[in-house]
């Protein structure tokens, strides 16, 4: 506009144009503005693509949070740095070195709040208790998301199970916590409570209250994932209803809203407000964030085409508002995201990049330097060696590495998943794997380990072995050494490897005697 100004008010200007030329000149400015705007204010979603459920976000300052259930692989719930919500910067996790001392699996729903008099960012989460076995809420904080946490322990383990905790300030001021009383996982109702807190975040103190629970045929056996936001004198809780999370997933997300925390608590007549379109099906679970003046809500949802095997994936989409004064979506969310976006590659020249992952039960051992990567081996994991795992973000996909074959270890690539998709099934995996000079092309369901098929190949020289993937679970495996590349046991479909609640992960796998190893050069994944 400056521009414009200065070309209306220059003297040769006012010799070139009368006035009707001007307007035409700052009309042809105003449509170019909004055309650049429009550009601007774009993005590509998923804006955290792979297996990120349960997605939360938190403004703190200039920048965005955000965090995800983390499942069984530590370290534990990552946390992502924004300044748009779109762009996205993996910077630390809450337990960077494996699960709390009380806590077992079922890491899951991280919620971010920031308390802005105490300078303190908290983080909860649910977990599963060792002594009881029962779901618990807890929290963790620390001076900065990119800190270090300190875990406070839980707050909340009901007989059913509590989970997905959420914490606000009621209209007098007064700090809360929600949460879900898991009782559709024993055929009962699922209440959502509200219990205050104190400043400290150490203790639940008073009575705890409940504002809703699944009441209406939509909603099926469930509600869960509450986030509440206030605006126009009300307090909004999104909330999600129905399965979340295996291959018959029909989750949906709803509305309610109250003028006081603790109500009563009006649902919205239309919901849900959020469900299946043409790129994603079964969205929940997410939390609203103000950005710019506008409110958008981060959640997850698998993509139609991608489905169980990516995972489910955080979606961006902005709040709309009702003349009477509901937040509603307009369930337009699309996929936009590159190919190119989603390749990788890692050499392991100076440390080790914070994609990698391991499982929560397993004190992994690995070191990085020069020579690459030495991956520490085992026979843990059911009987599948150490894994050292990434979540997978396309269908379609080329996955390789360069390795030093040693007589001790066997290294190797693996697509890790489930021994079924029941909830709670052991890990298991399919890949391909070097020792000495046998490549095996194998599978490990149960600790059961069965070869498809083997191949000789010279010593002494690194080996590139290669996994395939396409359509998200139609598998083949090659090896490459000397220039030269050999298939082995043509193409094997992984469909019944699918876990519950998370997508495939891709593995490196050293697996053999303690104290032995296996060596990786290099890892790259590219999608087709």
């Amino acid at each position: 506009m400056l521009y414009i100004e200065s070309l209306i008010c220059s003297k040769p200007m006012k010799n070139l144009f009368h006035s009707r030329n001007i307007f035409i000149v700052l009309v042809l400015f105003l449509i170019n503005s909004e055309k650049i705007f429009s550009q601007s204010g774009s993005f590509d979603n998923p804006v955290l693509a792979g297996d990120r459920p349960d997605p939360t976000v938190v403004k703190i300052g200039d920048s965005y949070y955000a965090s995800a259930t983390s499942n069984e692989w530590a370290p534990l719930f990552p946390i992502f740095k924004s300044n748009d919500l779109v762009n996205w910067e993996l910077v630390n996790y809450v337990f960077p070195d494996g699960a709390p001392d009380w806590a077992k699996n079922n890491f899951w729903a991280p919620e971010l709040s920031y308390d802005e008099n105490q300078g303190r960012i908290y983080a909860y989460y649910t977990a599963r208790d060792k002594e009881s076995n029962r779901l618990s809420v807890a929290v963790a904080s620390a001076d900065s998301p990119e800190g270090i946490f300190l875990d406070h322990g839980p707050l909340v383990a009901q007989e059913y199970g509590s989970i997905d905790a959420f914490e606000t300030r009621d209209e007098n001021g007064k700090l809360y916590v929600l949460w879900k009383e898991d009782g559709n996982s024993k055929g009962q109702d699922t209440p959502i409570w509200a219990q205050e807190i104190n400043e400290g975040r150490t203790e639940l103190i008073g009575e705890k209250h409940e504002l809703f629970r699944n009441d209406q045929p939509w909603e099926g056996w469930l509600v869960e994932g509450v986030a509440i936001f206030r605006k126009n004198g009300y307090f909004y809780a999104t909330y999600s209803a129905r399965g979340c999370c295996e291959i018959t997933c029909d989750y949906v997300t709803g509305v309610a809203r109250s003028r006081t925390l603790l109500g009563p608590w009006e649902k919205y007549n239309m919901n849900p407000i959020l469900q299946d379109n043409e790129e994603w099906k079964c969205a929940g679970h997410g939390t609203v964030v103000e950005k710019g003046g506008d409110f958008w809500m981060l959640y997850h949802a698998y993509n139609t085409e991608g489905s169980v095997y990516v995972g489910r994936q955080g979606v961006l989409e902005k709040i709309n508002w009702t003349a009477d004064g509901w937040p509603v979506l307009e369930n337009k969310a699309g996929y936009e995201r590159s190919k190119e976006s989603l390749e990788f590659k890692d050499d392991f020249g100076e440390k080790l990049d914070p994609v990698w992952q391991w499982r929560v039960t397993q004190d992994i051992q690995f070191e990085t330097g020069k020579e690459g990567l030495k991956l520490f081996a085992s026979e843990e994991n059911e009987n599948l060696g150490t894994l050292l795992v990434q979540g997978t973000k396309s269908l379609n996909y080329r996955y390789e590495a360069t390795i030093i074959p040693n007589d001790d270890a066997s290294a190797g690539l693996a697509l890790i998943g489930g021994a079924n998709n029941g909830f709670g099934a052991p890990v298991a995996g399919m890949g391909i794997s070097v020792q000495a000079d046998l490549v095996t092309f194998w599978q490990v369901i149960d600790k059961k380990r069965e070869v498809f098929a083997t191949q000789t190949i010279p010593r002494g020289h690194p080996v590139q072995l290669i996994l395939n993937m396409e359509d998200g679970y139609r598998m083949s495996v090659s090896v490459k050494v000397e220039g030269a590349t050999i298939e082995l046991g043509g193409e094997k479909d992984v469909k019944h490897l699918v876990p519950w609640g998370m997508g495939f992960r891709l593995g490196l796998v050293s697996k053999g005697p303690e104290n032995s190893f296996s060596q990786f050069k290099s890892v790259r994944i590219q999608s087709f």
